[in-house]
C-alpha cells in the first residue's frame, strides 16, 4: 500500500510539472506569434494598418504598427500574469488561456491577412470570416479548457505532526527568511522596462506609453511581492510577510491551526515557482526542498523556508495549547 500510494504522488507530481510546463510554452508561443506576425512582412504594408471594420466590413480605424503588436501583447501579459498570480481565476486557467490566446492569435492573423499587400489601410479586405471562424475556435477552445479545468484536488494528508516541549512559563518564537534570486532579477528587469517606458511617453506625450507600462509594472510588483518571504511563529501563531517590505501578510491563529509538518516540495509539484494554487493547495515556492505546510480552516497552506520541522513542531505545540488538547 506504501508503495503505491508513493507512485500516486510520483504521477500527481510529473502531471503538476507537465502541466505547468505546458502552460509556459502556451504563454510563450502565443506571445510570440502576437510580436511576430505582423513584424515579420511590414514591408508588405504601410507604418498604419486597418484595426478596425464597419458593419459593411469597410476598415473605418487604424493603429500604427507598433501599437497593433503592444497592444494585444500587453494584453496577453497580464491575462497571463491573473491567471497564475490571482487564486480566483485557478479553477478557469486552462480556459481562459486557451480561448483568449486563440482569440488573439486569430484577430492578429486575421489582420494582418486583411492589411497585407495594400499600401492604404482603407484599402484593407474584409475580416468577416477571419473574425467568425476565431470566435468560434476560442469558445471550441475555452470548452476544452473548462473540461481540462474540472479535475478533482488531492485530498491533503491527516496528522498530528510533531511537537515541541515548552516548559510552563516559557515562550518561544521561531523565524525564518527565504528568498528567489531569480525572481527578484525578473522583478528588476520588468520594472526596468516600465520606468522606460515611462521615460520614452514623458519625451513624448503623443505616445499611448501606457499599454506598455502597465502590464510591465503589475508584473514587477506582483512577482517582487512573490520573490520572497519572511515566516514567523509565534504564541498567537503563523504570521508570513512577502516581499523586500514585509506587505501584503498572511496571518492563521494558533486555534485556526489542525496540524503542521515539513514535507519536501519541488516546483514540478505545484506548477512553477512563487505563489502556486494546485491540488496541493497554496504553495509559496521559492525554493526546492523543506516546506512548512499547515492545514488551517480545512485549507492547506506551504512556504518553502529553512528549519521547517522546528516550524512545525511548535506550531503543533501552540496549537494544541490554544485549543486544549494534548
Amino acid at each position: 500500500m506504501k508503495d503505491r500510494g508513493g507512485s500516486t504522488g510520483l504521477r500527481g507530481g510529473a502531471a503538476r510539472g507537465v502541466a505547468a510546463w505546458g502552460t509556459a510554452a502556451w504563454a510563450a508561443g502565443i506571445l510570440a506569434l502576437l510580436v511576430a506576425l505582423p513584424t515579420a512582412p511590414h514591408r508588405a504594408y504601410r507604418d498604419r494598418l486597418a484595426t478596425h471594420w464597419g458593419a459593411f466590413g469597410e476598415p473605418d480605424g487604424s493603429l500604427p504598427l507598433w501599437a497593433v503588436v503592444l497592444a494585444p501583447s500587453a494584453i496577453w501579459i497580464v491575462l497571463v500574469a491573473g491567471t497564475v498570480f490571482w487564486r480566483a481565476a485557478r479553477r478557469w486557467r486552462a480556459a481562459v488561456l486557451l480561448s483568449c490566446g486563440v482569440l488573439l492569435a486569430g484577430e492578429q492573423v486575421a489582420i494582418v491577412r486583411a492589411n497585407l499587400h495594400h499600401a492604404d489601410w482603407h484599402d484593407a479586405d474584409s475580416v468577416t470570416v477571419g473574425a467568425v471562424v476565431t470566435v468560434v475556435a476560442a469558445s471550441v477552445a475555452a470548452l476544452a479548457g473548462a473540461l481540462v479545468s474540472r479535475r478533482p484536488a488531492a485530498p491533503g494528508s491527516p496528522g498530528q505532526g510533531p511537537r515541541m516541549d515548552i516548559p510552563a512559563g516559557e515562550r518561544r518564537v521561531w523565524l525564518s527568511r527565504t528568498a528567489n534570486p531569480w525572481l527578484s532579477l525578473l522583478a528588476a528587469v520588468t520594472g526596468l522596462v516600465a520606468v522606460a517606458a515611462l521615460l520614452v511617453g514623458i519625451g513624448d506625450p503623443a505616445k499611448p506609453m501606457w499599454l506598455l507600462i502597465v502590464p510591465f509594472a503589475f508584473v514587477s510588483l506582483t512577482v517582487l511581492a512573490c520573490s520572497s518571504v519572511r515566516v514567523r511563529v509565534a504564541e498567537r501563531g503563523l504570521e508570513v510577510a512577502f516581499g523586500p517590505l514585509g506587505w501584503p501578510v498572511r496571518r492563521w491563529d494558533a486555534a485556526d491551526i489542525e496540524w503542521a509538518r515539513a514535507e519536501h516540495r519541488t516546483p514540478a509539484q505545484v506548477g512553477g515557482w512563487g505563489y502556486r494554487l494546485s491540488g496541493l493547495g497554496t504553495t509559496v515556492m521559492l525554493r526546492s526542498g523543506a516546506c512548512l505546510v499547515i492545514r488551517a480552516k480545512g485549507k492547506d497552506f506551504a512556504v518553502s523556508v529553512d528549519d521547517a520541522e522546528r516550524a512545525a513542531a511548535l506550531l503543533n505545540s501552540l496549537a494544541g495549547a490554544r485549543t486544549g488538547h494534548p
